[in-house]
């Protein structure tokens, strides 16, 4: 009886192990259903920098990922259309970051900042629910939760970007959400109200790189993945 219950014990710490992944890493389920890891915990390969030359180890840090400080972002060497990404970040005291997909083209039009080239996820040191407040879609959709943790501790996103829906969760909860079919003009909300760029995000490349912004402080990313939708 003894030994058939530490063998039962046995097979369900092995089945334990098998279900969670050490970070930067992909679960045997996740490589069954199509996870793609995009950063392996140690190097910026599959990662680049539009205004560095060649993107230095100085921003991998203690298994994470830190764009502070590249001075704009680091963006994946790949574009993406059609996808749901998962990941874990934490951010400084005071920080103000983004996750940015559909990022096309790499660099600001004349006059105009990185933000114009793509959609934003903000990432923001607040507990208000405004438009530029962790979970909105940056100046576009409020969240309606500010599902974020204190500066210091790490928190899970997922967004799913999938043809004309945006959908984006923070910590388990889904906090916004944007139907780029509802947006056919440039400054013009879903709802009527004004924006600050002039996309029409109707007809906006839903094809692009996913971006982590830099905007001067310190903010890490790990668990960097994604899984292709059809």
């Amino acid at each position: 009886m003894k030994r058939s219950m530490l063998l039962a014990v046995v097979i369900l710490m092995f089945a334990s192990t098998r279900s969670f992944a050490a970070d930067n890493t992909l679960t045997d389920q996740e490589k069954k259903d199509g996870w793609l890891l995009l950063f392996d915990g140690q190097t910026t390969k599959g990662w680049m920098s539009p205004k560095e030359k060649t993107l230095p180890d100085k921003h991998v840090q203690e298994g994470s990922l830190n764009p502070h400080p590249c001075d704009y972002m680091l963006t994946s060497e790949k574009a993406w259309e059609n996808y749901k990404l998962s990941l874990n970040f934490k951010i400084s005291p005071k920080c103000n970051s983004g996750i940015f997909v559909r990022t096309f083209p790499l660099m600001p039009r004349p006059g105009k900042d990185v933000g114009f080239n793509g959609i934003e996820i903000a990432i923001d040191d607040t507990k208000t629910v405004g438009f530029h407040d962790t979970g909105a879609i940056y100046d576009l959709v409020k969240p309606t939760k500010n599902a974020m943790k204190s500066a210091g501790e790490w928190n899970h996103i997922v967004v799913t970007s999938d043809r004309n829906l945006l959908v984006v969760e923070v910590n388990g909860e889904t906090v916004s959400r944007m139907n780029f079919d509802e947006w056919p003009e440039p400054n013009k909300r879903a709802d009527g109200t004004a924006h600050k760029f002039d996309v029409a995000y109707k007809t906006h490349p839903r094809k692009g790189h996913i971006g982590l912004q830099d905007h001067g402080s310190d903010c890490w990313y790990k668990n960097i993945k994604l899984l292709p939708l059809k």
